[in-house]
């Protein structure tokens, strides 16, 4: 097939059209996966469609990812009908729905996208299960596909560094530009996007901070690529406006990692700023990936490395001088102002700096009755306010903050044990944290 596509089931190829079941992936342009399926289509003279399965609920998402998501999907819904691919919105459990859709259709072969999360590996499972076409998986989300970087988990981001690195002469290239796909004679139904808002978003869900789709996605990246890059080296200050905004974007598919790098390539931009970010962009964001596709435990304690559970076990029973229930944690009631602003931040706005996740999370373990209970509530409230929740980097995050995950043991202190440590004084030396507390203040 490719370098970036994986055989999950062989099968015999039927009369009816490719479909592209998109996931992770929401976009037409700079899509891996989409392309693949196009050429798919066109070596064998078959039409194309894109289906895409909407289910409620997931992974604890509200109104606000729900909105964000389906205001993107309309954009994408019409750039699909420019190149003649028929774009199909079903609703419901992905299992049945899929298979259902591939029987009705007489589809010749399934094509999908690359995700590590547990859900979205089940719902595969099952559909291959039910079918006797060919289908294929792509990873159109990393640059370098993950089951080319390393065979195993990664426990360090020197190590993965090591090995993804060269790979990116191989695999960071331009991409090729969608064409127009064979004519289906499928007439996929028009879909109300406004009354799907209305029916799994229903207002207030907007935020002011950030247009939804691939349009937007775009003009974030223009924007942060011509007036903040080069203040990327002040990224640590939340007040400092320094950051991409890219990461909804990334989460949600409408915006290629690749692309960023490509277009940030052709600039002129300050060498620090430029490697401190491709840092992130590139070895953080994909070895979150490399966790969660190889370490099935990502969202419990189980999934830490061993040092950090055997120290983390060693002070279970350190008393803590505060411990707060889950909904005191949500209603930003605690006794640390500079927490409360971070909590706020993500619930006014959906998205918490880059920094303050570390300490806000931090704290979470250092007032919660076990880390168990600090891992819940993290996963719980992260994934419910971020629009970037329910990703692996955010898993990977929290994995680092209360357990150690891709960092080393520090010296031993109570509750934490040797997991690094983050306090209030920390952070009053890095910036400006009343500042942020009033940024960040309700009403």
């Amino acid at each position: 097939m490719n370098k970036r596509t994986i055989q999950i089931k062989s099968g015999t190829l039927n009369k009816g059209p490719v479909v592209y079941w998109m996931s992770r992936d929401q976009r037409i342009h700079d899509n891996w996966a989409l392309l693949t399926a196009l050429r798919f289509s066109k070596e064998n003279k078959l039409p194309t469609v894109i289906v895409f399965n909407l289910t409620g609920g997931f992974l604890g998402a509200g109104n606000r990812q729900f909105g964000f998501m389906i205001s993107g999907l309309e954009e994408i819904y019409n750039t699909a009908a420019e190149y003649n691919i028929p774009f199909y919105l079903l609703r419901g459990e992905p299992g049945v729905n899929i298979p259902e859709f591939l029987e009705a259709t007489s589809a010749s072969a399934l094509f999908t996208d690359l995700d590590p999360l547990k859900i979205k590996r089940k719902w595969l499972k099952e559909i291959s299960a039910k079918v006797k076409i060919p289908v294929y998986q792509t990873d159109a989300h990393n640059i370098v596909p993950l089951f080319r970087v390393s065979g195993k988990q990664e426990f360090s981001a020197m190590h993965f560094r090591k090995k993804i690195v060269p790979l990116l002469r191989e695999y960071l290239e331009e991409y090729p530009p969608i064409f127009k796909a064979e004519k289906s004679g499928m007439n996929a139904p028009s879909t109300d996007f406004e009354s799907l808002k209305k029916e799994y978003a229903a207002p207030p869900f907007e935020v002011d901070w950030i247009s939804a789709g691939p349009e937007g996605a775009y003009k974030t990246l223009e924007n942060f690529l011509h007036k903040r890059i080069n203040n990327y080296n002040t990224k640590n200050d939340p007040n400092s406006n320094s950051v991409s905004g890219l990461s909804p974007y990334l989460h949600f598919g409408n915006l290629s990692a690749q692309r960023v790098v490509l277009n940030i390539e052709r600039m002129d931009v300050d060498p620090e700023c430029r490697a401190s970010f491709l840092d992130e962009l590139i070895v953080r964001r994909e070895l979150s990936d490399n966790f969660c596709w190889y370490n099935q435990s990502y969202d419990r304690f189980e999934g830490f490395p061993q040092w950090g559970k055997d120290s983390l076990e060693k002070h279970r029973n350190d008393e803590r001088e505060f411990i707060y229930k889950r909904s005191v944690f949500e209603k930003a009631k605690t006794h640390d102002p500079l927490w409360n602003a971070a909590q706020n931040e993500m619930v006014l706005k959906g998205k918490m700096h880059g920094y303050m996740r570390m300490y806000w999370c931090k704290k979470i373990l250092e007032w919660s009755s076990s880390p168990e209970e600090a891992l819940q509530t993290a996963v719980y409230l992260n994934d419910k306010y971020e629009l970037d929740g329910r990703d692996p980097n955010g898993y990977a995050g929290i994995a680092w903050s209360i357990g150690g995950l891709h960092d080393r043991p520090f010296a031993e202190r109570p509750v934490y044990g040797r997991i690094r440590y983050m306090n209030y004084n920390g952070c009053k030396r890095k910036f400006d944290v009343e500042k942020y507390i009033q940024n960040n203040m309700t009403g």
